[in-house]
């Protein structure tokens, strides 16, 4: 049962690897956590800026930490935000993501035909994944590769959207039932979402699949 079960997860990761290449992404797959973290500090030049989107997934990795060692200048707003930065360093911060050498993030679901689909409250995430930065890596672990556009889409509002809501105690409706109501909450979350279909033309997008569950 277990070979037939990584032959159908194995054959998921070709076919979404095939199709973001198709789609113009650069593209590859690491079968462990410690891989990635490796092919990404070495994908970081030395003395870089280096902007932090808001993702579970690369704390998950202990990424920040292994970049840090690198001696790169991390403009991470959420470490900010934790240290009691006000709010006008915060988007500081933000702004900075979008005139990086380097943006990594994650995304909210990755799809086998190969588009990025993504939910955004501020939006400087989803905006640096598109224009600005140097070099762009997405990161995604496997739990989030989904068959085809629509079911992305669901994936996004329904699971990451709902898990990042109770993540941060926001007064939302799907903080309380992990489905979206397309709510009117002051508190919600989800205000802009993109769906990247194949690379931007000015932006040099490295997608990296790893063979674990990650983030949300």
């Amino acid at each position: 049962m277990l070979e037939a079960r990584k032959w159908y997860e194995d054959l998921r990761v070709e076919n979404t690897l095939t199709s973001l290449r198709r789609n113009g992404f650069e593209a590859l797959y690491l079968p462990t956590v410690e891989e990635a973290v490796s092919k990404v500090v070495g994908m970081v030049p030395e003395g870089a800026i280096v902007g932090i989107g808001g993702s579970v997934t690369l704390r998950e990795m202990s990424l920040l930490k292994a970049l840090e060692e690198r001696g790169v200048e991390l403009a991470d707003h959420w470490e900010a935000r934790r240290l009691g930065a006000s709010n006008e360093e915060v988007m500081r911060i933000r702004r900075l993501h979008l005139n990086s050498d380097v943006f990594i993030t994650s995304t909210n679901a990755v799809t086998e035909t190969g588009e990025l689909v993504n939910i955004d409250g501020t939006g400087q995430r989803v905006a640096a994944m598109i224009f600005g930065p140097k070099k762009v890596i997405v990161v995604a672990g496997v739990n989030k590769i989904v068959g085809d556009l629509d079911e992305g889409l669901w994936r996004a509002s329904n699971v990451a959207s709902s898990m990042n809501a109770k993540r941060l105690s926001r007064k939302t409706p799907c903080a309380k039932t992990g489905e979206c109501s397309d709510c009117d909450s002051p508190e919600r979350i989800c205000n802009i979402t993109t769906v990247i279909h194949r690379r931007p033309r000015s932006t040099d997008l490295t997608v990296i699949l790893v063979g674990k569950e990650l983030g949300y």
